[in-house]
């Protein structure tokens, strides 16, 4: 099986841990605190039960790194060269508060770098998904999947859209947001949680996401696939490419996604160079 027929097969599985997830949706699920003080629902354990067990049927060879599994020894890590990274639902706060900004992310990673990635909505049946050198679609529930593409300029009119998160800010983030409106003109701030910033990059409905506070790999990989795939690129503050190697800690550094022929894209690096 190919990475193009494989990924075919994980958004199937994506779909149907977006079915496992909705009978906990806005039925006061319980809510337990994990070692870092984030939440956790039996909705996240049953949708990472559907996944691992669909992954090992599709692709037994491949080990998983979840986020409801992620005590794996850094030893055994950095022997893998293939891998899943999932988040079962991300976005775990928005299920909680009730509203629809939650996701079900799988990403396959090759020697750090994403393959693909598929990004399923439980609430709509939407699923984005795609990978550099594949592509990248946006599926409705029950439709021919469409293609999707990046935006290298906001459409005559329109502001130029920045991607920010409801819950995560921080004042460098401010600094950068700051300096890139001097750069491209005034600022739109379009506020959505989990992966779905990426997504918006994708579709061509947001310009940049820039992200100077905390996630963790899990949070990323699926939807940096969606947009590398769509034209996009996900960078450090440094420019280099975001990859996701083997290291002790599972945090990601800060980063940028935007689309990779920006024509503002030399000043944003500028600017994140002095962060």
């Amino acid at each position: 099986m190919n990475d193009q027929q494989l990924m075919q097969q994980v958004v199937e599985l994506a779909r149907q841990a977006g079915e496992a997830i909705l009978p906990f949706w806005r039925a006061d699920v319980a809510v337990t605190t994990k070692a870092d003080e984030s939440p956790v629902t039996a909705a996240d354990l049953a949708a990472h039960a559907v996944i691992a067990k669909g992954l090992q049927a599709l692709a037994p060879e491949i080990p998983v790194l979840s986020e409801e599994d992620c005590d794996i020894s850094l030893g055994e890590r950095q022997q893998w060269q293939r891998w899943w990274l999932v988040d079962p639902l991300d976005g775990t706060k928005e299920f909680i508060a009730g509203t629809e900004e939650f996701t079900v992310n799988i990403a396959l990673i090759e020697n750090g770098r994403v393959v693909f990635g598929v990004v399923g909505i439980p609430t709509n049946g939407r699923c984005y998904y795609g990978g550099a050198g594949l592509g990248a679609w946006l599926q409705e529930a029950d439709a021919v999947a469409k293609a999707i593409y990046v935006r290298t300029a906001p459409p005559e009119g329109a502001a130029f859209t920045v991607v920010a998160s409801r819950r995560h800010s921080s004042p460098q983030q401010e600094a950068l947001l700051a300096g890139l409106s001097s750069a491209v003109g005034e600022l739109e701030l379009a506020n959505i949680g989990s992966s779905l910033k990426f997504c918006l990059l994708a579709e061509g409905s947001a310009d940049c996401y820039p992200r100077l506070a905390p996630t963790s790999q899990w949070d990323t990989a699926a939807a940096q696939g969606v947009l590398e795939g769509a034209g996009g690129e996900v960078l450090g503050l440094d420019g280099q490419a975001f990859v996701y190697p083997a290291r002790e800690s599972l945090l990601n550094p800060f980063f940028l996604a935007l689309p990779a022929a920006a024509p503002w894209r030399g000043e944003l690096l500028k600017l994140a160079s002095t962060m």
